[in-house]
Protein backbone atom coordinates (compact mmCIF):
# COMPACT_ATOMS: atom_id res chain seq x y z
CA UNK A 1 0.00 0.00 0.00
CA UNK A 2 1.21 3.65 -0.41
CA UNK A 3 0.46 6.74 0.56
CA UNK A 4 -1.10 9.84 -1.05
CA UNK A 5 -0.83 13.38 0.65
CA UNK A 6 -3.26 15.79 -1.01
CA UNK A 7 -2.42 19.53 0.30
CA UNK A 8 -5.71 22.08 -0.09
CA UNK A 9 -7.20 25.35 0.73
CA UNK A 10 -8.72 24.22 3.78
CA UNK A 11 -12.44 24.19 3.53
CA UNK A 12 -15.99 22.95 4.96
CA UNK A 13 -16.87 19.42 3.09
CA UNK A 14 -12.97 18.86 1.61
CA UNK A 15 -12.78 15.78 3.46
CA UNK A 16 -16.25 14.73 1.91
CA UNK A 17 -15.72 15.49 -1.73
CA UNK A 18 -12.37 13.06 -1.17
CA UNK A 19 -13.95 10.39 0.51
CA UNK A 20 -17.36 10.52 -1.86
CA UNK A 21 -15.17 10.63 -4.90
CA UNK A 22 -12.60 7.60 -3.32
CA UNK A 23 -16.23 5.35 -2.61
CA UNK A 24 -17.83 6.12 -6.11
CA UNK A 25 -14.83 4.55 -7.66
CA UNK A 26 -14.86 1.84 -5.46
CA UNK A 27 -11.19 2.88 -4.32
CA UNK A 28 -11.10 1.97 -0.47
CA UNK A 29 -9.20 4.16 2.15
CA UNK A 30 -7.17 1.99 4.36
CA UNK A 31 -5.87 4.58 6.56
CA UNK A 32 -6.29 8.52 6.66
CA UNK A 33 -4.61 11.14 8.44
CA UNK A 34 -5.30 14.90 8.18
CA UNK A 35 -4.99 18.33 9.87
CA UNK A 36 -5.02 21.64 9.29
CA UNK A 37 -2.09 24.57 9.20
CA UNK A 38 -3.00 28.04 8.74
CA UNK A 39 -5.52 27.83 5.65
CA UNK A 40 -4.38 24.65 4.37
CA UNK A 41 -5.20 21.01 4.88
CA UNK A 42 -2.83 18.37 4.34
CA UNK A 43 -4.89 14.97 4.49
CA UNK A 44 -2.69 11.66 3.90
CA UNK A 45 -4.54 8.66 2.79
CA UNK A 46 -3.74 4.92 2.62
CA UNK A 47 -4.40 3.15 -0.85
CA UNK A 48 -4.16 -0.73 -2.04
CA UNK A 49 -4.10 1.05 -5.63
CA UNK A 50 -2.38 3.83 -5.66
CA UNK A 51 -1.59 4.75 -9.32
CA UNK A 52 -5.76 4.46 -9.41
CA UNK A 53 -6.46 6.71 -6.61
CA UNK A 54 -3.83 9.15 -7.82
CA UNK A 55 -5.64 9.48 -11.11
CA UNK A 56 -8.74 9.92 -9.68
CA UNK A 57 -7.74 12.63 -7.39
CA UNK A 58 -6.20 14.25 -10.33
CA UNK A 59 -8.90 14.08 -12.40
CA UNK A 60 -11.33 15.61 -9.98
CA UNK A 61 -8.99 18.58 -9.52
CA UNK A 62 -6.88 17.60 -6.44
CA UNK A 63 -3.51 18.98 -5.76
CA UNK A 64 -0.97 15.79 -4.46
CA UNK A 65 2.27 15.56 -3.64
CA UNK A 66 5.00 13.24 -5.13
CA UNK A 67 4.58 9.91 -3.97
CA UNK A 68 7.97 9.99 -2.63
CA UNK A 69 7.86 13.43 -0.49
CA UNK A 70 8.83 13.70 3.10
CA UNK A 71 6.97 15.79 5.29
CA UNK A 72 8.46 17.06 8.69
CA UNK A 73 6.89 19.85 11.44
CA UNK A 74 10.07 21.89 12.00
CA UNK A 75 9.56 24.48 14.97
CA UNK A 76 8.65 28.26 13.53
CA UNK A 77 11.99 29.31 14.39
CA UNK A 78 15.33 31.14 12.63
CA UNK A 79 17.76 28.29 12.03
CA UNK A 80 15.34 25.63 12.23
CA UNK A 81 15.72 24.60 8.46
CA UNK A 82 19.11 24.97 8.92
CA UNK A 83 19.41 22.09 11.35
CA UNK A 84 17.37 20.15 8.67
CA UNK A 85 20.09 20.78 5.58
CA UNK A 86 23.24 20.37 7.60
CA UNK A 87 21.80 16.85 8.50
CA UNK A 88 21.26 15.92 5.13
CA UNK A 89 24.30 17.72 3.53
CA UNK A 90 26.56 15.16 6.25
CA UNK A 91 24.99 12.28 4.97
CA UNK A 92 25.66 13.16 1.49
CA UNK A 93 22.26 13.60 0.69
CA UNK A 94 20.73 16.24 -1.94
CA UNK A 95 17.82 17.65 -1.75
CA UNK A 96 15.99 17.96 -4.88
CA UNK A 97 12.72 20.49 -4.00
CA UNK A 98 11.75 21.78 -1.03
CA UNK A 99 9.06 23.95 -0.10
CA UNK A 100 6.23 25.26 3.19
CA UNK A 101 3.18 23.74 3.06
CA UNK A 102 1.87 26.14 6.47
CA UNK A 103 3.09 27.98 9.04
CA UNK A 104 1.40 29.56 12.00
CA UNK A 105 4.19 31.20 14.07
CA UNK A 106 4.66 27.99 16.12
CA UNK A 107 5.48 25.27 13.64
CA UNK A 108 6.10 25.18 9.93
CA UNK A 109 5.33 22.19 7.83
CA UNK A 110 7.97 21.22 5.02
CA UNK A 111 7.73 18.98 1.94
CA UNK A 112 10.84 17.66 0.48
CA UNK A 113 12.30 15.46 -1.92
CA UNK A 114 15.91 14.39 -1.72
CA UNK A 115 17.84 11.96 -3.69
CA UNK A 116 18.16 9.43 -1.08
CA UNK A 117 14.66 9.32 0.57
CA UNK A 118 14.99 6.36 2.73
CA UNK A 119 17.97 7.05 4.01
CA UNK A 120 16.64 11.07 4.54
CA UNK A 121 13.62 9.47 6.38
CA UNK A 122 15.68 7.15 8.94
CA UNK A 123 17.58 10.87 9.54
CA UNK A 124 14.23 13.10 9.91
CA UNK A 125 12.43 10.82 11.78
CA UNK A 126 12.45 12.60 14.98
CA UNK A 127 10.42 15.58 12.97
CA UNK A 128 8.67 13.19 10.37
CA UNK A 129 5.40 13.56 9.81
CA UNK A 130 3.40 10.35 7.69
CA UNK A 131 0.39 8.53 7.69
CA UNK A 132 1.63 5.98 10.16
CA UNK A 133 2.75 8.04 12.75
CA UNK A 134 -1.23 9.04 14.29
CA UNK A 135 0.00 10.65 17.44
CA UNK A 136 2.07 12.99 15.83
CA UNK A 137 -0.32 14.29 14.26
CA UNK A 138 -2.57 14.75 17.07
CA UNK A 139 -0.14 16.43 18.72
CA UNK A 140 0.26 18.72 15.91
CA UNK A 141 -3.56 19.64 15.72
CA UNK A 142 -2.81 20.19 19.86
CA UNK A 143 -0.30 21.92 19.47
CA UNK A 144 -1.53 24.34 16.53
CA UNK A 145 -5.10 25.02 18.10
CA UNK A 146 -7.24 24.90 15.26
CA UNK A 147 -10.76 24.69 15.65
CA UNK A 148 -11.15 21.69 13.47
CA UNK A 149 -11.70 19.02 16.23
CA UNK A 150 -12.95 16.35 13.80
CA UNK A 151 -9.85 15.74 12.66
CA UNK A 152 -7.98 15.05 15.87
CA UNK A 153 -10.96 12.64 16.77
CA UNK A 154 -10.28 10.85 13.42
CA UNK A 155 -7.17 10.13 14.41
CA UNK A 156 -7.61 8.88 17.90
CA UNK A 157 -10.38 6.37 16.89
CA UNK A 158 -7.67 4.74 14.66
Amino acid sequence: MKSIVIVENDRIGLLNDISYIMGKEKINIENIVGYSIGKKAIIIITVKDYKKASQVLKKNGFNLMEEDTITIKLEDKPGELAKITELLAKNKINIKNIYVIGRDGVNTIVALTTTKNKKAKQLLQPFLIDSNNHWEFWKLQKILNTKNKIMANLILKE
